[in-house]
């Protein structure tokens, strides 16, 4: 079932939303700062082109920078790309069949806002990355 739902999730909305991410990751690593932001893109557009099985998970050890670092990128990417999910999920509530994509989209807003200090993991080892 998570196939099928990430297969139809890829060519719905999951392409253009990691589109997305991409674009932001490559403008954030134009300056040496902003790498870290970049990667951090990179990593949750990723995550967004295939997001049906897996979960983010907050990483053991990330504390105050990663705070700094989320309050940098909520400003500099993070609110656009939580737009952009926030869209995309109203867009996809309205059929009965885009439902549970819609509930996926919303679902990437918290990590679309505050990413660093969080992991990918998948959810059938949700524990891994511990």
């Amino acid at each position: 079932m998570k196939t099928i739902l990430n297969v139809i999730w890829l060519v719905l909305c999951g392409f253009w939303m990691c589109l997305g991410y991409l674009l932001a990751g490559l403008l954030l690593c134009i300056t040496v700062i902003g790498i870290p932001f970049g990667v951090a893109a990179f990593r949750i557009g990723f995550y967004a082109l295939w997001p049906f099985g897996y979960m983010a998970v907050d990483r053991p050890g990330a504390g105050a920078p990663s705070f700094i670092g989320n309050v940098l990128w909520l400003i500099l990417a993070g609110w656009w790309l939580a737009l952009g999910h926030i869209f995309t999920g109203i867009a996809l509530c309205v059929t009965i069949i885009g439902i549970p994509l819609g509930f996926a989209n919303f679902k990437l807003i918290p990590i679309s806002l505050m990413p660093l200090g969080k992991e990918i993991v998948r959810t059938d080892q949700p524990f891994a990355a511990r």
